[in-house]
């Protein structure tokens, strides 16, 4: 009885933000999403920790093995655990996932996504391996730090390089507004000319990999969420190249989001510099928000904009 009590006693985790009416989560469940600014680390949660755990499953496939590991890892003996996604994004391989981790699974299929639900075998089969494969690790080709399931983790996005061309020397105080693992923020910070650069991302791993990356006194990285409130006020220059995905699915009100941020944060005659694929309707607000706005390049389906507030 008395472990019972002690297996009750120990919290549930949640990864990401499953639809309720697929997969309740329990009132006060650990919240272990790396795109949820404030959350915890489920790398660093120790084994047997967890009496459960609900788990919307990423769509890549190194980082659901590694976050399914790390979640049964976590789990205490016969701990509970649900991964679910849409079929279409990973969810037809869940179940043969667990399998291979040892696990017995039952499986079912509700509004276009799988659900299974296992519980943690006495015996973990391979999730060490699956665990140091997506874990953070110095990329050659790239010469930076990365995290696989960070955006662009293992190569340069190409928006992202044609932007790298195209940037002159900045100077004064900025932003890097969606900075990844650091690879725009490299060649701001070339400039001798800039004083401080502020970083943000939403993606806890690509933070703490642009930290590693950027070892400079002028880099600050922060992990928020650019669409709520931020304290930055008379900068000099924004840089980005913004999200236009959330949840798999396109969404365009994010990069308005950004450049109504960039906006706000830049002083009058200030610079925002913005790389975005050719067909995302971004000239409308940048004209509403900036006295000038002007196409700087475009190539490989990608545009170039700078903007003067």
């Amino acid at each position: 009885m008395d472990q019972v009590t002690l297996q009750d006693k120990k919290p549930t985790g949640v990864y990401g933000t499953p639809p309720a009416e697929l997969a309740e989560t329990p009132e006060g469940a650990i919240q272990f999403s790396p795109l949820i600014p404030g959350s915890g680390k489920l790398e660093e949660q120790s084994e047997n920790s967890l009496q459960g755990m609900i788990v919307l499953a990423p769509p890549g496939t190194v980082e659901r093995r590694t976050v399914i590991a790390l979640a049964l890892r976590a789990l205490g003996p016969r701990g509970s655990l649900t991964v679910l996604a849409p079929k279409d994004k990973g969810g037809s391989r869940i179940a043969k996932e667990l399998k291979a981790f040892g696990c017995d699974v039952s499986e079912a299929s509700r509004r276009h996504h799988r659900i299974c639900t296992t519980v943690r075998p006495s015996e973990l089969i391979g999730a060490d391996e699956a665990i140091a494969e997506g874990s953070p690790r110095l990329d050659a080709t790239l010469g930076l730090w990365t995290w696989p399931g960070a955006f662009s983790w293992n190569r340069i996005d190409p928006g992202s390089a044609l932007l790298e061309r195209t940037l002159p020397p900045l100077s004064g105080r900025g932003a890097d507004f969606g900075c990844g693992i650091g690879i725009l923020a490299r060649t701001i910070l070339a400039s001798p000319k800039v004083e401080r650069l502020v970083m943000i991302d939403i993606d806890r791993r690509a933070v703490e990999m642009a930290a590693r990356n950027l070892d400079d006194p002028r880099s600050q990285v922060r992990w928020a969420d650019l669409r709520g409130a931020t304290d930055l006020k008379g900068l000099d220059f924004v840089v980005m190249n913004p999200p236009f995905h959330d949840g798999g699915a396109e969404d365009q009100s994010l990069g308005q989001a950004f450049i109504r941020k960039a906006a706000e944060a830049l002083r009058p005659g200030g610079v925002l510099w913005l790389v975005a694929n050719r067909h995302l309707p971004y000239e409308a607000v940048l004209k509403s928000a900036f006295k000038r706005v002007n196409p700087k390049a475009e190539a490989a389906g990608y545009k170039i904009f700078e903007a003067q507030k």
